[in-house]
């Protein structure tokens, strides 16, 4: 999964959340939620792919552990919750949807680091960052990549969704201010 369906499909996943448990005030915050759902890679990209790459060579290493979600979940965000600022629980829990929506279980070397070895896994992919990223850019939107494709359609439409909520929202708020 790419940019946009990182983005959308968390945000979406949060809406449903805060809907669904309405009493719960579960806060739909686009800009921390959109920073959460690409924390794991923001981290580990750029050192699993750039710094660490003749060591390490994957875009999947610390970020991407449920050692990670549980860190930023538990402390941060528990410590900061009690004093009222609910931002580092919105990011905890974006970037646990992250590492959902990468389905992580599937490297369970990673998810369940260190448990099962002090190890990542290598990237199949090779190269480069500026090849690996252009590799993954181009197989994200191709239909005939449908397992990152569609992602990143369904998030395209959730962000467009809430766009044009947003948009037309500000419209109604401004005519409401005119006719007063």
């Amino acid at each position: 999964m790419f940019i946009l369906g990182h983005i959308g499909i968390t945000l979406g996943i949060f809406y449903s959340l805060n809907r669904l448990f309405s009493k719960k005030n579960i806060p739909v915050d686009f800009k921390w939620i959109a920073f959460g759902a690409l924390l794991p890679d923001f981290i580990d990209k750029p050192l699993g792919r750039i710094i660490l790459t003749e060591t390490i060579g994957s875009g999947r290493i610390f970020a991407h552990t449920l050692l990670f979600g549980v860190l930023i979940g538990l402390v941060a965000g528990y410590t900061f919750y009690r004093k009222g600022w609910m931002i580092p629980l919105i990011v905890a829990g974006a970037s646990f949807c992250h590492l959902l929506e990468d389905q992580i279980w599937n490297s369970p070397e990673v998810l369940f680091w260190p448990l099962m070895g002090w190890e990542f896994p290598k990237d199949t992919l090779s190269g480069g960052f500026i090849e690996y990223f252009m590799r993954i850019l181009s197989n994200s939107y191709n239909p005939a990549y449908s397992g990152a494709f569609i992602p990143e359609i369904i998030g395209l439409s959730i962000i467009l969704l809430f766009a044009g909520s947003y948009i037309r929202t500000k419209i109604e708020e401004k005519n409401t201010a005119l006719k007063q």
